[in-house]
């Protein structure tokens, strides 16, 4: 699989040990140029320090909103913009999403959630890690 840049979006909860491990593993499978995030705490933060480990080029999305951010170190941070614009926008510069919810079936008022209707009505393909295997 030629996967170059990656997208992720993922719960403000952190990744289980499951959903962890499913990342790592594709990661490593796809060995992309880029790995794109919304700079968020919690699973974006995880998702950071994996791709940053893998030596993956990090490019961080974050929101005007301070009060959840993770100010992860990163190689190119963009200019904040408010959360839907831009968790499109990582939808829009990548191949690939993958997506680390909280829940393990679709829910509404969910910004990982809705990223991923997102990229389904774009086309893009949606990599779900679920909080547990189904």
């Amino acid at each position: 699989m030629n996967i170059k840049k990656v997208g992720f979006t993922g719960t403000h909860h952190g990744m289980t040990a499951y959903q962890l491990r499913q990342l790592c593993l594709l990661l490593c499978e796809w060995d992309p140029n880029e790995f794109h995030h919304g700079d968020c705490v919690g699973a974006d933060a995880v998702a950071h320090a994996v791709a940053s480990k893998l030596r993956i080029e990090v490019i961080v999305h974050p929101p005007v909103n301070t009060k959840g951010r993770a100010f992860c170190q990163s190689d190119i941070c963009l200019p904040p913009k408010p959360y839907i614009k831009r968790n499109h926008d990582i939808v829009d510069a990548t191949d690939v999403l993958i997506a680390a919810p909280h829940q393990p079936d679709e829910v509404l008022r969910s910004g990982t959630w809705a990223t991923v209707r997102y990229a389904r009505q774009h086309g893009k393909e949606v990599y779900l890690l679920l909080p547990i295997p189904k």
